[in-house]
């Protein structure tokens, strides 16, 4: 059984690879190959949809600790903007870094 430290720094390890895979490839969700890339559109809609699977591994992870505990609109706040955080070093590294034509 894990520990509950354990268990927070794991979803903060996901988090933040999950926040950053729709910046750092060209597939859907890292699997499924595009042919024409990815618009800032989709990256936003995988962001969100990472979201809510990472929400709910923790949720899983909080419910195998013991008891969940209720979560009013200020935590979805806090942890979407949390997550955005997160995206920022992909984000930039995406639109923002120069990248050189060879």
């Amino acid at each position: 059984m894990l520990s509950q430290t354990a268990s927070v720094w794991i979803v903060i390890v996901v988090a933040f690879a999950a926040a950053n895979l729709p910046f750092l490839n060209e597939n859907l969700l890292g699997v499924v190959p595009m042919r024409r890339g990815k618009s800032l559109a989709v990256r936003v809609g995988e962001l969100v949809l990472l979201y809510f699977v990472v929400g709910g591994l923790g949720l899983l992870l909080e419910q195998r600790a013991g008891q969940i505990a209720p979560q009013g609109w200020e935590f979805y706040a806090v942890t979407g903007a949390l997550f955005i955080t997160f995206a920022f070093p992909g984000f930039t590294w995406r639109y923002l870094r120069r990248h050189h034509v060879r």
